[in-house]
């Protein structure tokens, strides 16, 4: 169905026709002018994001309900970031006419799912026309009390620095979903070049055998792969490592989300927290697959562990006396400490060298 033929309010009100709110702070959804939500004895959390077609995703190998999912993940991770509770979201769309209304409820149904999984209310949004492709803006809203949120500028001398989960499987993703995508579109360009040479030279019999190859492209084998697709297409907000800290008494003293890659949050943290840092090469959580796929690649795994960015783990600092807990706790890894700031920004490789952490992960500018 053309978007047209529904117009503005028909398509939201198609999207969002059956939601049912699941906070107690969500007073009134989508249907008026403005959501109307209550917090009177919390701290309210904002966040927005955009994702822009052709920078941040590639509809060559994302489908929409997968970009739906993701594109609400990772504003409600920024709220998990501040150890705080995800309870409300808007979506905005800048929509091509390319696009089908079947094609919009595919990316509201992966923005569904992401929300049932943390109980997140939609309640609003908008949506455009756009001649340069799909554009997406989200904000997520949330709630924390005021001694319970973390912000980045709290890390001291001594704290341990954790973080959750593997390092590097995101961008590995990303990196053979490039290659076999360059793979692809050599192979047609390949195949289209010799169907123009058959044309003109009247060859139809070859030509009807290109173009049956054309049409019968295989398609990449990424068995042995799955896991790194999962993590470059299917983004989980770590919200149950949030749940783990609270239920054995940690309270971080600085947190972020892995977005743009380990290097850049931790220099983050340390530039606000005025600190610096020392982490350990051999203590990065790295996936058996990312290592094989790194080689593979010729890559080397840590700089992608550091750098790659799209983890969205949380890394966060703690002080020295919850050691024992944090070594209690599964998922979650000590990579490092904090220093004072006289002491720079280290890591310390395998055999024991000492080089100073530059921040080179992902810069949307």
């Amino acid at each position: 169905m053309e978007i047209k033929e529904l117009g503005e309010f028909g398509l939201i009100d198609r999207l969002t026709k059956d939601l049912e709110k699941k906070n107690e702070s969500t007073k009134y959804g989508v249907g008026d002018d403005c959501a109307v939500l209550s917090y009177p004895d919390t701290e309210v959390l904002v966040t927005t994001d955009m994702l822009m077609e052709g920078v941040h995703f590639d509809l060559t190998y994302i489908d929409l309900k997968h970009l739906g999912y993701k594109s609400a993940m990772v504003n409600i991770s920024d709220i998990f970031a501040m150890n705080g509770t995800p309870r409300q979201i808007t979506i905005s769309l800048a929509i091509s006419k390319r696009f089908k209304v079947e094609d919009i409820e595919l990316f509201y149904e992966g923005v569904r799912l992401a929300c049932e999984k943390w109980n997140v209310d939609i309640v609003g949004g908008d949506t455009t026309s756009s001649y340069t492709g799909l554009a997406i803006s989200i904000t997520c809203i949330g709630e924390a009390r005021k001694e319970d949120i973390v912000y980045r500028n709290g890390a001291h001398d001594t704290d341990l620095i954790c973080v959750s989960g593997d390092l590097g499987a995101a961008y590995m993703g990303l990196q053979l979903l490039e290659r076999e995508k360059s793979v692809y579109y050599s192979q047609v360009e390949d195949l289209q070049k010799k169907m123009k040479e058959a044309s003109a030279a009247g060859d139809s019999a070859k030509l009807s055998t290109l173009n049956s190859q054309l049409s019968t492209l295989s398609q990449p084998d990424f068995s042995g792969k799955e896991y790194l697709l999962q993590r470059q297409l299917q983004t989980e907000a770590r919200g149950d490592i949030i749940r783990k800290l609270r239920e054995v008494g940690i309270h971080p003293t600085a947190m972020m989300d892995i977005s743009d890659g380990l290097s850049s949050e931790l220099m983050h943290i340390c530039k606000q927290s005025g600190v610096g840092c020392r982490i350990f090469e051999k203590n990065l959580p790295i996936d058996y697959q990312t290592a094989v796929m790194a080689e593979e690649m010729n890559m080397n795994v840590t700089t992608c562990a550091l750098n790659g960015g799209e983890d969205y783990e949380l890394v966060f600092t703690v002080p020295i006396g919850d050691h024992e807990k944090i070594e209690q706790l599964e998922d979650v890894h000590l990579i490092g400490h904090i220093t004072e700031q006289k002491f720079g920004h280290i890591l310390v490789s395998r055999d024991n060298h000492e080089f100073e952490l530059k921040a080179q992960g992902w810069n949307p500018l």
